[in-house]
Formats: structure tokens, sequence, C-alpha cells
């Protein structure tokens, strides 16, 4: 009886014990970024020649195996954007004359013109994270195309499609329709130091795939690229090196020589627009959080600290006394705290300077901004700051940007617009002689009222310059573009008339 007993025992031991290690092996997959799932060495990996735990072969620094393992993973990314026609945002009325003068005749006559812009094309790079095709790239490669096609190493070409993009961390992730592809694995952008060799891989200036080598010249750099489009809601944080990057090298991968990535190139220094000596990446600690949740939810889950600062540590005494900031001040300086968020319910005031986070010490914005930037609304994280001379330590409940803690959903852009929408009837698309178009019945408070002169009862025909006949097509051409053009017509007023509008600031 009691030799069952114990066999009884031993094996609800092994079974509960093989229970948690799967179930701690499911719960671990889940919890990993999006493209980088548990996995064996990827194969461009192994045929790099390194070994099966994903280490070098021993010797001295060869930048010829993490080239090789790195580079069917970097692709060339072209687009296309399609001519628009671009005209007064004013209304005209239909013209007394148009029955004795066909239009060409009053245009040369008066000198009425509808300018086009021509059809763009562009190229860039991008790098191919998970084996089912999703890429990570620069939002400004894409921003705005109407049509994405990738390229691999091997010349097979793919139409891509934009999962999402995000214009304050100019980072987008694209996918093509492919299975059992090589891909990059993600390093570590905290490990990376300056002095350290790194190689710049992409699609310089249209050529094939390029390999440079440098070094990492600094780290936690801010050129003020993104807060010239979007504002105070930029983020920047960038590695300096002095690898060779060109137009074209934009989206492609920076790795450490380990072959793995650690940053995404972003930027050039330079007065002619090539390289000049500095190039720019944006860590891969900030863009695999990106990615991952654009993947997850269609949009990046961000959290702030609720505050506004200034790095007083570049600013000389009567600057300070300008600012109305003490000359003893030095480091991050907290300006203004408002009262609905997060660093306000944690005690922090005007006048605090913040250290540390989560026990990595700062020094500028740029470094606040890339530890923040690591979490999610409702993550806690431990905050260090200064008062009165005095450290103090403090955990801080990030929220969203509207003061909460809720998971942000992707909202439909066009729900932004501000405005009643409504399918144009058939019969008054036939007395129009279009094939359908979506009527703006009244505008209410929101970006159309805000940023354009349009009026009640415009009729859309296109956006982006793709036919519009109902408001299913108006959700599906808006779709997550952030930059748009709407064109339409006013019944009883002539031309073509187009209303460019912006959801970046939304």
């Amino acid at each position: 009886m009691k030799l069952k007993q114990v066999l009884a025992t031993v094996i609800i031991s092994a079974l509960t014990t093989f229970g948690m290690i799967w179930g701690y092996g499911k719960w671990n997959q889940k919890d990993l970024y999006g493209g980088q799932q548990a996995t064996q060495l990827p194969g461009n990996y192994k045929y790099a020649g390194y070994n099966d735990d994903g280490s070098l072969p021993p010797g001295p620094v060869d930048f010829t195996i993490p080239a090789e393992a790195a580079i069917p993973t970097v692709v060339h990314i072209r687009t296309k954007t399609n001519a628009k026609q671009v005209t007064n945002n004013l209304g005209r009325r239909q013209d007394p004359f148009s029955d004795l003068f066909d239009d060409d005749m009053l245009s040369q006559l008066f000198g009425r013109r509808n300018n086009v812009i021509p059809e763009q094309r562009a190229s860039g790079s991008g790098i191919i994270i998970s084996s089912d095709g999703y890429i990570v790239t620069n939002n400004h490669v894409v921003e705005d195309a109407d049509e994405v096609t990738v390229t691999l190493s091997n010349k097979k070409t793919y139409t891509a499609k934009v999962i999402g993009r995000d214009a304050s961390y100019d980072l987008a992730v694209i996918k093509i329709d492919a299975t059992n592809l090589p891909f990059l694995l993600y390093g570590n952008s905290d490990d990376v130091k300056i002095g350290q060799w790194v190689l710049a891989i992409g699609y310089p200036l249209d050529l094939e795939t390029t390999v440079t080598a440098g070094i990492v010249s600094a780290k936690a750099r801010q050129l003020g690229l993104n807060k010239s489009k979007v504002g105070a809601s930029a983020v920047e944080s960038y590695i300096q090196t002095d690898a060779a990057v060109n137009r074209g090298n934009s989206g492609g991968a920076l790795i450490n020589t380990e072959g793995k990535l650690v940053g995404i190139n972003s930027a050039i220094a330079s007065p002619t627009g090539f390289y000049s000596g500095y190039s720019y990446a944006i860590p891969v600690n900030i863009a695999k959080k990106v990615v991952d949740d654009i993947i997850k939810y269609g949009t990046v889950q961000r959290a702030f600290l609720g505050i506004s600062y200034l790095d007083v540590s570049g600013l000389n005494n009567d600057e300070k006394k300008a600012n109305g900031i003490p000359e003893s001040a030095w480091g991050i300086y907290t300006q203004d705290v408002p009262k609905d968020g997060a660093s306000y319910e944690a005690g922090i005031r005007r006048g605090d300077i913040i250290k540390s986070i989560n026990g990595v010490t700062l020094s500028s914005g740029a470094e606040m901004q890339e530890q923040v930037s690591r979490y999610k609304p409702g993550d806690k994280v431990q905050l260090v700051y200064t008062r009165n001379g005095k450290d103090i330590s403090t955990t801080v409940t990030l929220k969203n940007k509207v003061g909460n803690l809720e998971i942000v959903k992707k909202e439909k852009l066009v729900d932004l617009l501000g405005a009643d929408l409504e399918t144009l009837d058939p019969k008054k698309a036939k007395e129009y002689a279009i094939s359908g178009g979506v009527v703006v019945k009244k505008i209410k408070d929101g970006i159309l009222n805000d940023q354009t002169r349009m009026r009640d009862n415009f009729i859309i025909l296109k956006v982006n310059n793709k036919d519009v006949t109902s408001v299913s097509d108006l959700n599906e051409a808006i779709g997550n573009n952030k930059q748009i053009t709407i064109s339409g017509f006013y019944p009883g007023y002539e031309g073509l008339y187009e209303y460019p509008i912006s959801f970046d600031d939304n």
C-alpha cells in the first residue's frame, strides 16, 4: 500500500513539473516581441557559420560572418505615390460663359489652371523580423505611399501592406505574403558601447545590397527631425555612428559583430543630403516595443510620465534665470506637472530633478524618453528625483495620452474627421454623371473643421487619388494613412477641390 502511494506521488509530481514547464514555455512565448518567437536559430545564421547556440566561431572579429547572416534579411522597399490634382480650396460657382466657351478656352482666357503634383517614386530599406513576412522600416519610407513593393536579396518581389506606422517614432511595420523567410534577430541596444564596431546594411542610392562598417560615436542623440513633424510628441534617442549611410539606407539594419539588430538606420547629418561623416539609428530596444504594439494592437501603446521638462545641463546662468530655473539646477528639470498626470499622483512637482528610472541613470531628456518608451499605460516604474538636495524614490504608474491606464484602441481615422457622412444616393450620382461618392452632410468639431475650409454638402470622390463611392470605401481608402488628400466637388460649383489633412497629432 505504501509503495503504491509513493509511486502515485512520484507520478503526480512528475506530471505537475512537466505541466509547469510546458505552461511556462507557452506563457513565455506569448510574452515575446512580435515576430521573434521562440525558435531554433534561423537558417540564415546557420548558413553563415554560426554555432547552433547562436555564438560565433572562435577567432578575431570578422565582419564577413555577421554580414552574410544579415544580408538576406534586409530588403529593398520601393514606393509609388500617385499623381494628384491640386486646386483652390474655395468653391467657385458655375461660370455663366461655360455654355459659350469650353473649359480649355476659359483657362487660356482667364488663367484658370489646375496644378498637378506628378507621380512620385522613392525607395528605402527594411528589415525582415519574422519568418512570416513582417518587416520594420521608417515611417518616412512608406508615408503617403499608394503602392509599396518589397524586393528580397534573392530578387523576389512582393506587394506589401502597411500594417501600421507612427510618425512620433518614425517607425512603420509592413507585411508581405510569404513564409519561411530569413529574419534578423533582435540584439540589445542597451549593451551598445561607444567605440564598438557596427555594420550598416541597406540599399543606398538605389544600389543593390550594400554593407558599410563604422564605430558607435555617441548614444541618446536628439536631432529634432521628428519634432519638426509631430511636435512635442516626438521620440528621439539615436545611436550615432560613422558607418557610411546615404539616401535609400533609411529603414535598413544596424547590426553588431554578433549579427544581431541593434538599430534601424534613419538619418544622416549632412549639408548636402549625402553622407558626410555621421549617421543615426533608432535603438532596437525602442523599435521592438513599437513594432510589437503595432502588430498586436494596431497602434502604439505609448505611456507618459505626465511632465514637461527642460534639459538644463546645457543652459548658462542667464538662460536659467530667464526660465525661472535655479542656477544650481542640473539635468532634467521638471517645469510643469499636470494634476491629472502620472507624475503628480506620485508626488513629483515643479522644480524636481529627474535622476533615474528603474535604476537607469538619466542625464538627458533623450535618455528619459528612451526609457519611458519601453512601457505601456498601467506599467509601474521606480523613479528617483532630487528635491532640495535630497534624493527621493517613488513609484509612478504610467498613463496614456488622455490620462488613464487603459489600453489604447486603434481608432478609425475616419471618425476623427468630425462630420456626418452619407453614401451619395444613386439617383443623384447619375444626375452628376459619377459612379458614386460620399456626401459630407454636416461638419462638426474635428479635423475637417480645424484644418480645412471645407463646407457642408461637399461630395467626396477620391482619397489619395483612390475612388470612393461609399462610406465603406472611404474607411478603406483612409486606412492607416496619417496624411491624406480628399478630392471632390460642390454641387453647383465647377472644378475639383482638394483638401490635404493630417492625422499625426490625433
